[in-house]
């Protein structure tokens, strides 16, 4: 599986970034914009790097210039689509399977709602992209998926529907079970839920999920 790592340019904690590079290996990664500030913060010399670049260090941009061969996807500041969506685009296109987005969850809230539903473009195409902080793992679910204790993100896990309802939702091997249960836009019945048993399975029929893994 080909594995991609994307660095934006919102809040991100570099304590945690470079764990959790250690920790993970990817074949490609992606700075977008301001991301690249960050990336020379963490040591990282990307293989791509994306944006209008109207929030980069003009210094740091300069450095980067004068890197040879690096490849650059360069857009105007007047466009329809953020830096993000550029830099998922790009990494779908080079194949990656699975795309991880650091720096997606801080900063501001337009933003960050924003990048929870560009995932929906990756999950179109069956590719596995999560956004991750110190605290959250947030991805979107369109069928059943599996839960063990030790592996996930935090403590807590929780389902919000991104689509207006969710049909069908059962929650086996969890503190809160459901069976055959619909949930629809504006209600917190899937919030703080948390596996119970060493393994946890959600199902449903219809409908796409927000899923959160988190920690207080």
């Amino acid at each position: 599986m080909k594995r991609c790592v994307i660095i934006t340019g919102g809040t991100l904690d570099l304590d945690f970034a470079g764990n959790f590079l250690k920790n993970h290996s990817f074949e490609k990664v992606i700075a977008v914009d301001a991301g690249l500030k960050q990336a020379e913060a963490l040591g990282v010399t990307p293989d791509l790097i994306v944006g209008d670049f109207d929030t980069v260090d003009p210094e740091v941009l300069a450095r980067f210039r004068a890197m040879e061969h690096m490849m650059w996807d360069v857009h105007q500041p007047e466009k329809d689509e953020t830096d993000t969506e550029l830099a998922l685009r790009k990494a779908m296109a080079l194949g990656c399977e699975e795309i991880a987005v650091l720096g997606a969850t801080g900063g501001r809230a337009d933003h960050m709602m924003g990048n929870v539903q560009l995932l929906f473009q990756c999950l179109q195409k069956g590719v596995f992209a999560y956004l991750a902080d110190p605290q959250n793992k947030i991805y979107l679910l369109d069928g059943e998926r599996e839960y063990q204790k030790g592996q996930v993100w935090g403590k807590y896990i929780s389902f919000l529907p991104l689509t207006e309802r969710v049909y069908g939702i059962t929650l086996e091997g969890f503190k809160y079970p459901l069976k055959d249960r619909d949930i629809e836009i504006g209600t917190s019945l899937c919030i703080s839920n948390e596996l119970s048993e060493e393994r946890g399975r959600i199902t449903f029929r219809d409908g796409v999920l927000i899923c959160v893994e988190a920690h207080d």
